[in-house]
């Protein structure tokens, strides 16, 4: 089966790593029940149901496993609860003990994963809803079905774009409600639990929303900003060879952000006091400082076009104006130290 995935303009995202779950479940290591839309594995729901919903379920490792759901992003808003066991979490820098009765969220742009590096014995119930997002800055739109007034409903929006923070102990009542979505997705026999779980989930939804109000939950508005989708642009070029190296233009760049050109220049300028290409090349230059100390297999053009440059002499003469030397020079004062 396919990893889902999503597309956003020319870069294609990665959703929950599938595969580690079908083979532990035909291996009888663990038993998954779910329901689907796309391209996830589990019973698909009729075509017409519940829209917006890419899977709904739980699942029972009654054993330690020797798999686990790798870095990933999702195709909307995840909400995950463990029943019992524990589980290893990770979301962007943080790690997470997850124990009994913790609730996580995650939203489409917060790399997470599950298990470090393996799924220990839990129950977890689960549920990614699409609300046709891929950047903080973007309006979210919950599916019709959802049926809480609309001051409710904003009021959970914001508490959910406007905080991101991951983990949350949950209350009694939340966590009824995904043992009854549970139930429903078990006992479903192409499409018979489909009402009952509208109705459930929407008890979720105003569930959390009174969690939310019943605890202190510190909103930032600037977490749903423009600069907030820079913010994590930049940091995924930094972060991401492969990212680092693309054939970027400033027009691609405020695209990928979906961004006009002028907002997202303004953007990059506060945030790192730099014009977007300038601040490319800044990126490039000090992942190939990098490069150049810790990779001495690797001759300088080939460090150069790994970082993005686009020959090794214009590499060079780029990194003699900055630093005054040539490459070579450099790697060999930094191999002499070492």
């Amino acid at each position: 089966m396919r990893r889902p995935s999503y597309h956003d303009e020319d870069r294609t995202y990665q959703a929950d790593t599938c595969r580690p779950v079908v083979e532990a479940v035909a291996a009888g290591h663990l038993r998954q029940e779910t329901l689907v839309h796309g391209h996830y594995p589990g019973r698909p729901l009729p075509r017409d149901a519940l829209p917006g919903v890419k899977m709904v379920g739980v699942w029972d490792a009654a054993a330690d496993q020797t798999w686990g759901l790798d870095w990933h992003q999702n195709e909307g808003i995840e909400l995950t609860f463990l029943e019992s066991g524990r589980l290893d979490f990770g979301v962007e820098a943080e790690a997470f003990s997850l124990h009994a009765g913790d609730l996580t969220v995650t939203r489409p742009w917060q790399a997470h994963r599950v298990g470090d590096p393996h799924v220990a014995a839990s129950r977890l119930h689960f549920l990614i809803l699409d609300v046709k997002v891929r950047r903080p800055h973007q309006p979210w739109h919950w599916p019709a079905w959802l049926i809480l007034a609309k001051p409710d409903r904003d009021e959970l929006t914001d508490c959910l774009r406007q905080n991101e923070k991951p983990v949350w102990p949950a209350t009694p009542e939340v966590a009824h409600c995904f043992r009854k979505i549970g139930q429903a997705v078990e006992s479903d026999d192409r499409g018979s639990s489909v009402s009952r779980l509208a109705v459930f989930l929407n008890e979720l939804f105003l569930q959390l929303l009174d969690m939310f109000r019943s605890r202190p939950v510190p909103l930032d508005r600037s977490l749903t900003s423009s600069q907030r989708t820079v913010q994590l642009f930049w940091q995924s070029i930094r972060r991401s060879a492969e990212q680092l190296a693309a054939e970027w233009t400033v027009e691609r760049m405020a695209r990928q952000c979906r961004l006009g050109v002028t907002r997202f220049t303004h953007c990059t300028k506060e945030l790192v006091n730099m014009a977007p290409a300038q601040y490319l090349t800044h990126c490039r230059m000090k992942a190939a400082e990098d490069m150049l100390a810790d990779r001495p297999e690797l001759n300088v053009t080939q460090v150069a076009l790994a970082c993005g440059f686009g020959s090794g002499q214009y590499f060079s003469n780029l990194f003699r104006a900055s630093h005054g030397t040539s490459p070579r020079r450099y790697r060999e004062r930094m191999l002499g130290r070492a």
